[in-house]
């Protein structure tokens, strides 16, 4: 089955970076839409980015626009999150998702159909 497996996350002050990594097994990134995904504890989960598989096609949600870049490396099936100038109102459990199509068009979680199991941000103020 399909296994989508995060890293990077970790405790953080605020002003500081992290990088999430997300990797794949019995998945290609090839032709797919990857996206990341967050949940802070008792909020719904939130759309953070997406790439299309070209990876010239990316959407952020406004909040992370200009602190956050969403990057894919399709030959070795991964794909990152870089997270510069963080604050605490991105604490929260980051998720990496992938689509089983290349349309990239939206942050909707329920249109992604793989999921990793989540690496948790804290950052600290």
């Amino acid at each position: 089955q399909v296994q989508l497996v995060e890293s990077g996350g970790g405790s953080v002050q605020a002003g500081g970076s992290l990088r999430l990594s997300c990797a794949a097994s019995r998945y290609s990134f090839s032709g797919k839409c990857l996206g990341w995904f967050r949940q802070a504890p008792g909020k719904e989960r939130e759309g953070v980015a997406n790439i299309a598989p070209g990876g010239s096609g990316i959407i952020y949600t406004d909040s992370v626009k200009g602190r956050f870049t969403i990057s894919r490396d399709n030959a070795n099936n991964t794909v990152y999150l870089q997270m510069n100038s963080l604050k605490s109102e991105d604490t929260a459990t980051y998720f990496c998702a992938g689509r089983s199509s290349f349309w990239c068009g939206s942050l909707r979680s329920r249109e992604y159909d793989y999921w990793g199991q989540g690496t948790q941000v804290t950052v600290s103020s």
